[in-house]
């Protein structure tokens, strides 16, 4: 058995995992004999579920598909780290069997007594993330070497940040020079790039893609929603949309549904991959857990790890609620300052805005509850960390929402984007009408301002009432097509 939960070869509605494999291969003209070659880019904590989720469903029809994932070698594990590793190992039975079945427990040992230092695609392929050591995975069969990994694969899942994407794809587009036939390219990246010339416009993840390597768009597909990448591990009930051109998406949703992870399908790719990356930047404005004064563990003292394991259980709160003693009603208020600024940004990028305000409102909600941007923000406000510390964050890994907070401000100060200001009655940049995203990027990028800036925004009696906001949206033709590249 290679998973650690073995998989039923029927789902709850009868139809049979294989049946879906077929199914996808045939479409895809797999020959008997041939395997499906599915490849994970990129093990941050999605990346690395999503894999485990693919192998703990199909893994056991070996002769029918492979799937393996690339994360790059090196990345030595501290020691600290592995205590907090040793730790989780013996608090699960299972895991701890398994390990010893393995003939794998033992460098776990010598590491916890400083004998050996462990890495983190070794650990990997024991089903362990870095960015996630709390939750064992299972075995996964890891590549260390790009080329090998990408230059057959069939189906290449797009698990880096947004921020290494365009890097990563651009040397994969070397091992792809002599296909005959274009892969299939998911994208689970969050975020955002902005260009100014010649006209201001978005660049997402899936676009950079397309660019790097030439693979169609109707090849590239986006697959976000509102989810918890342990949670979803856990088997706790999620869904997702996935979305691009009707060639590939129908048959990949019917493929990854399973009887937890309900998959739909849509067509509108760039909006959603978008929509994805906006929640990021409000998400750290609220925060996620909550730690009182007597709770607090500072990092000279202990890792990361530990910090994050010691506060597991701990209640929602945010960067606002830290400067207001964990006020529900300031919470609040934030999050009707923060929605109707995302109402306003939709407006200006989709046709149809109100198609977007479910999925948009439901993936901002988790991510305010659980997410890692959320997290910075309420680390940020308790002075855990500070913005020294970079975007990538040991035992979390990268914060997305950290550059598209100066993608979304650079972009959305463009003179040529100009709306109607409603008090001033004069053309103002679209930024002006976002107070909360003009003050993150002073405390985020420019660092001009300290965190307790937010709650001083929202404290503005100058401030206009959340709803005049998404009025003037909706009562405006605020709509840039030219924004997502369209004309």
């Amino acid at each position: 058995m290679v998973g650690s939960i073995k998989a039923s070869n029927h789902h709850n509605n009868g139809y049979g995992l294989e049946e879906k494999l077929d199914e996808l291969r045939s479409l895809l003209g797999k020959a008997d004999g041939d395997p499906l070659r599915i490849v994970g880019v990129g093990a941050g904590a999605w990346g690395s579920v999503f894999a485990a989720l693919l192998q703990d469903s199909y893994g056991q029809f070996r002769e029918k598909v492979q799937i393996r994932i690339w994360r790059r070698p090196g990345r030595a594990v501290d020691r600290a780290t592995a205590e907090h590793l040793f730790e989780v190992i013996n608090s699960r039975e299972d895991v701890l069997r398994r390990l010893i079945w393995r003939c794998a427990y033992l460098k776990y040992v010598e590491a916890r007594l400083g004998d050996r230092t462990l890495f983190a695609d070794e650990i990997l392929k024991d089903g362990f993330c870095l960015n996630m050591i709390e939750t064992p995975l299972c075995p996964l069969k890891v590549v260390t070497n790009l080329q090998e990994a990408v230059w057959d694969a069939d189906i290449v899942v797009n698990g880096l940040p947004s921020t290494e994407t365009r890097e990563v794809f651009e040397e994969i587009s070397q091992y792809w020079k002599e296909r005959v036939t274009a892969p299939i390219v998911i994208s689970l990246a969050k975020g955002i790039e902005a260009a100014l010339k010649p006209v201001p416009r978005i660049i997402t993840p899936t676009q950079m893609i397309n660019r790097a390597t030439g693979v169609p768009m109707e090849n590239i597909l986006y697959l976000g929603g509102p989810n918890i990448a342990s949670e979803i591990h856990n088997k706790e009930y999620a869904n997702a949309r996935i979305c691009g051109a009707d060639k590939w998406r129908k048959p990949l949703a019917k493929f990854l549904r399973q009887p937890h992870f309900i998959v739909w399908d849509n067509s509108d790719l760039v909006t959603h991959e978008v929509m994805g990356g906006l929640k990021n930047v409000y998400a750290i404005g609220a925060g996620e857990f909550s730690f009182s004064s007597r709770s607090k563990l500072f990092l000279s003292r202990i890792s990361m790890h530990q910090y994050l394991f010691q506060m597991r259980g701990q209640t929602p709160d945010g960067m606002v609620a830290a400067h207001t003693n964990e006020s529900a009603t300031s919470k609040s208020v934030y999050f009707a300052h923060c929605t109707s600024e995302m109402i306003f940004i939709t407006h200006l990028l989709a046709e149809e805005p109100e198609k977007l305000a479910g999925p948009l409102l439901a993936d901002t909600y988790v991510t305010l509850l659980k997410g890692r941007n959320a997290w910075y923000g309420q680390m940020l406000a308790k002075g855990e960390i500070s913005r020294d510390m970079g975007d990538s964050i040991s035992g979390k890994g990268m914060i997305q929402g950290v550059s598209a907070v100066g993608a979304f401000y650079e972009l959305l100060s463009q003179s040529s984007l100009s709306v109607l200001h409603p008090d001033e009655k004069k053309p103002v940049a679209p930024v002006e009408l976002c107070p909360i995203l003009k003050t993150l990027y002073k405390i985020l990028i420019i660092r001009e301002q300290p965190s307790q800036a937010i709650l001083q925004a929202l404290r503005d009696e100058t401030l206009n009432d959340p709803r005049e906001r998404i009025e003037i949206a909706q009562s405006h033709a605020f709509y840039r097509p030219s924004l997502l590249g369209q004309p």
